[in-house]
């Protein structure tokens, strides 16, 4: 039995990801700002009036948390807004960061004491984080934040592995959730499958690795 703790887990893939780890005996840890009836159900705990991007936050996270062993550390909690050249919310932007990528740092980085041997981390980011696979521009704040993630995540993982956590960058696909507005080619609980597959095959080998939800490996 593993102890899991998802970030934004109130909703949509995080939810989801709840859903089946808890269905597969492991304990589930749900961390939000705001907890659902449908996380208070599947969840072994929920730690919810979590700010991730707020470091006073993340302390009380880690003092609720106390001494409690975290086999896997799911980063998931994301925004998306949509900007366009000429019109740039730059406060849009910082937005993002602190959410998409500063956040999984920070609750990273808080609990690396409880992350012992064996452990993995799984930080959810996106193919529109990838360089090599923009081709039609926009999303500057989305895009910045996720590349930004897949920098952090990588770091990560050479870090970690002399410790022996592994660390992966996890796109979803294009899921239908509150944040697409509903639109999407896979549903969360196809989305949460394939992560949860990906979490599985994980490992010291192939720690670092940038993975679409499907198992195709995605360019930097």
């Amino acid at each position: 039995m593993r102890q899991v703790l998802i970030t934004g887990a109130n909703r949509g893939i995080g939810l989801e990801l709840a859903r089946l780890y808890a269905g597969r005996g492991d304990q589930v840890i749900g961390v939000c700002r705001d907890t659902s009836t449908e996380l208070d159900q599947v969840a072994t705990r929920v730690i919810s009036g979590i700010d991730v991007t707020r470091q006073e936050s993340v302390a009380k996270l880690v003092e609720a948390l106390g001494s409690q062993q975290i086999d896997v550390l799911i980063n998931n909690a994301g925004l998306l807004h949509d900007e366009r050249l000429g019109s740039i919310d730059f406060d849009s932007i910082r937005q993002q960061m602190e959410v998409n990528a500063y956040a999984p740092l920070r609750v990273t980085e808080a609990l690396l004491p409880l992350l012992g041997q064996g452990a993995k981390i799984a930080n959810i980011t996106s193919r529109m984080g990838s360089m090599a696979d923009n081709d039609s521009g926009g999303r500057y704040g989305y895009r910045a934040s996720k590349a930004a993630l897949n920098a952090f995540g990588k770091s990560l993982a050479m870090d970690l592995k002399p410790r022996g956590i592994a660390v992966a960058l996890l796109h979803p696909g294009y899921v239908k959730t509150r944040m697409t507005g509903n639109t999407g080619q896979l549903t969360p609980e196809e989305s949460a499958r394939g992560l949860v597959a990906r979490i599985d095959a994980l490992s010291l080998e192939n720690t670092g690795s940038f993975w679409h939800s499907n198992g195709e490996s995605l360019p930097w």
